[in-house]
């Protein structure tokens, strides 16, 4: 049972640690307005893609794997974008 403790601990330092890194402005400078909502934007995309592709490998239905194929689609063309 300690080294299940412990190991949330860990969990949760790494967590914060990530937090931190994600608040720190790139490259040492202070980021815009424009480029925080960008960067945010990027972000939140390339975590729809990672549900997605998820989803689709536990997709049994062909209409829902075409449809998760196309949401795919979409989001990868965002991500290009931007």
């Amino acid at each position: 049972m300690l080294r299940e403790m412990a190991r949330g601990w860990e969990s949760k330092s790494i967590e914060s640690q990530q937090d931190e890194a994600g608040r720190k402005p790139m490259g040492g400078r202070d980021l815009t307005p424009v480029q925080r909502v960008s960067l945010q934007h990027k972000a939140g995309l390339q975590l729809a893609l990672a549900e997605t592709q998820t989803q689709m490998g536990a997709a049994c239905r062909p209409v829902h794997r075409e449809m998760l194929k196309l949401r795919l689609e979409a989001i990868q063309a965002q991500l290009k974008d931007l």
